[in-house]
Formats: C-alpha cells, structure tokens, sequence
C-alpha cells in the first residue's frame, strides 16, 4: 500500500531522516519505536506532506505522493493524529468532527454520509456524543484524544497516522483506545501507522515494527520478533525480560 524508498528530510541544516525505508500493507498495524528526536513524527510528517522531503519517494499504491500538498495527500485516504491532539478549543465536539469532513463537503458529498459517519464516531467514543456540544477545550485529556481520532476517521482514511495517542492518559483510557485502533483495522480494513511511547504495548498490537535512531531505521522485524529482541528489551522494555513479562 504504502512505500517509503530512502526519503531525506531536513529541518533547516539539520537532518533528520536520513535513507529511511519501511513500508506498510494494507490492513497492517505497523509502529514506529525509538527515543524522542530518533524520527518517528518526522516520518509521519513527511507522509503528510507537513515536512517537506528532501530525497526519496513516498509511493502510495505505486503512485509517488511526496510532493503533493497536504490537503491532496487526506483526499488520497491518508489521515494523521497529531501529537498533542490539536483539537480545535473554542469549537464544539461535533464542530471538531465536521472539520475532519471538510475535503467531503468540498467534494459536495451528501451531507446524508457525513452525518452517518459522524454517527458512527459517537458510536466508537459514546463520551463524545454525550458532550457533542461542548467545547472541545474543556474536554479530558482523554475525551479530546478521542476527539483528534475520530476527527482524522471523518475524512475516511485507509491509511491512518497516529503520533503518540496515549501520551498522558490514563490506563483504562489508553486501553479504550487502543481497542478502537484494533477495531478499525478488523471491521474497516484501516491501515494504522502508530508512534507510540509505550512500546511493549504498541508491539503487543502491532503485526511488524521499526525501530529508528538518530533519523535511521537501525532494526525491523515482525512485532513478536522485536519483543523477543533483547537489544529491544534492553533499551524499550526494560533491562530484563522477566520483568518486562511481569510489569
């Protein structure tokens, strides 16, 4: 679905992805794993066309994509969750999540299949129907996670970015969440690339990893092979494997 072929990308002088090459399949989970500044939103970034790439090609479906804008690369099917929510504060819940609709409503869609998904994202995150005319900045932390998701899933992407989404949550709103992530991919078919801080839990999830350093990708493998990786466990899961099984 998705090809990353030795992309580039430069924050001024500084270069911060350097060769990077993954790819993903469709209806894949894959993670993105390393220590803050290795690269990992940089990539997401670089698919959105936020961070322009220097070298390389980002193909989609065999078509080159990196030198689209973003607002062609969400009308190709591709939807990213930024860190840090990003919600829209003085705007209402539902506000928010006819924004995540706009190239739809642009495209004169009937406003009949964007109420119907707007539904369906109350049905995903029931608190977010509850508060559907609250303003998005007196939500949790958790509600306005919930809210950034299914902002994204408003524009109906098959292939979603997902940058830290249990940053600061708490465990029982991570564990919702993430089961919504498992549920998108097994009832839609939703590709989901995932940045996530909790690498034991993104690698329980997840079909196959990277893990990046300084701006390279320096391991990868399926998901089961890197939680067996003891250089993984050292430096991700905790010095001991026996403790990691525990915690």
């Amino acid at each position: 679905m998705l090809k990353i072929v030795n992309i580039n990308t430069y924050y001024g002088q500084i270069h911060a992805l350097k060769n990077i090459t993954l790819h993903l399949g469709e209806g894949e989970i894959v993670t993105l794993i390393g220590a803050n500044g290795a690269g990992k939103t940089t990539i997401l970034n670089s698919i959105s066309a936020l961070t322009p790439v220097k070298k390389g090609e980002i193909l989609l479906d065999g078509t080159p994509i990196q030198d689209l804008p973003p607002s062609h690369i969400v009308s190709l099917g591709i939807s990213q969750v930024p860190e840090g929510r990003q919600v829209f504060k003085p705007l209402s819940v539902e506000d928010n999540l006819e924004l995540g609709a706009y190239l739809r409503y642009r495209g004169r869609e009937g406003r009949g299949a964007i109420r119907q998904d707007l539904e369906e994202i109350f049905t995903l995150f029931p608190r977010l129907k509850e508060r559907r005319r609250q303003m998005a900045g007196t939500l949790s932390g958790g509600e306005q996670q919930m809210l950034a998701i299914g902002r994204a899933l408003m524009a109906r992407p098959r292939l979603l970015l997902l940058d830290e989404p249990s940053m600061g949550l708490a465990p029982l709103v991570v564990q919702e969440i993430f089961g919504v992530i498992e549920n998108l991919r097994r009832e839609k078919g939703t590709t989901v690339l995932l940045v996530e801080q909790n690498a034991k839990a993104a690698l329980k999830m997840a079909d196959r990893g990277y893990v990046l350093e300084t701006g390279k990708v320096i391991l990868e493998g399926s998901a089961a092979e890197l939680l067996e990786n003891k250089d993984v466990q050292r430096a991700y899961l905790g010095r001991d494997k026996k403790e990691v099984w525990e915690r």
